[in-house]
């Protein structure tokens, strides 16, 4: 499965340790109750610095991931999918939502919105079967991994059968690439990699919205005209009366001349 968890790891840093009043402190016991309390505040805050530094250093080396991430849209808007594709089963009329992005601590899902009337428009209901809209987006192509290119970001309706699950969905609209139970590639994005751990962070700023491409009516042959042969035959018909014409005025023309 995918990182379920978009945090940095969190590291334990122990507290100050217990004093016992009883044992004897390095001042013999007997120093002044405002020499102790001074120790202790000093000990205290550079716990305290040795805290922050650890957690921002563990913020800093955590790093980020690059995968496809998997969402649901609901109530206008998307949600990061709390189980994998094989797990969930996506209802007829449903949006199902892929993203390809370097996340960090809040999810990044696709840019565009879940439209399932204008994704699925060309898409005839049929009887046993459901229909979900897909919303595929490779990301941003300054995050593309080094060597691939990101498309753009595209919808597709799946009509597939009611118990179809997630994955069933997605495998009928696009070609995927599958290691351990991980969608790693969709259409051949990216080519290699499996949410790999990247260096770079997530840009600072909000994703700007997209404009879905959306799948075209499809193209039906148009069967030929039956009066595409009619010119034609009508001028095989007028030339066989010429020539029977033609032929019957010499055959008149010797008769005569005969007589």
């Amino acid at each position: 499965m995918r990182p379920q968890t978009h945090e940095a790891p969190r590291r334990v840093v122990p507290g100050p340790a217990t004093t016992d009043p009883k044992r004897p402190t390095p001042y013999g016991g007997g120093a002044p109750r405002r020499v102790r309390t001074t120790s202790l505040s000093m000990a205290l805050a550079l716990l305290l610095s040795a805290a922050a530094v650890l957690i921002g250093a563990g913020t800093a080396n955590a790093g980020s991931y690059q995968y496809w991430g998997y969402y649901s849209w609901s109530n206008g808007k998307w949600a990061f999918a709390t189980k994998g594709p094989a797990q969930t089963t996506p209802a007829n009329g449903s949006v199902e939502g892929w993203r390809f992005a370097i996340t960090g601590a809040k999810p990044r899902p696709p840019r565009a919105d879940g439209d399932f009337a204008a994704i699925c428009r060309h898409t005839k209901a049929k009887p046993g079967k459901k229909r979900v809209a897909v919303v595929i987006d490779p990301g941003l192509p300054s995050e593309a991994p080094t060597g691939d290119t990101a498309g753009k970001p595209h919808g597709a309706c799946a009509l597939v059968a009611t118990s179809a699950s997630g994955a069933e969905v997605l495998n009928a609209v696009a070609h995927t690439r599958i290691s351990k139970g991980l969608v790693c590639g969709i259409d051949g994005y990216p080519s290699t990699g499996c949410a790999d751990s990247v260096k770079a962070s997530p840009p600072k700023t909000a994703d700007a919205a997209v404009t879905l491409a959306l799948p075209k009516a499809p193209h039906r042959a148009v069967a030929p005209s039956s009066d595409s042969g009619t010119p034609w035959t009508g001028m095989v018909i007028v030339v066989l009366i010429l020539a029977a014409l033609g032929g019957g005025g010499l055959w008149m023309a010797r008769s005569r001349a005969r007589s």
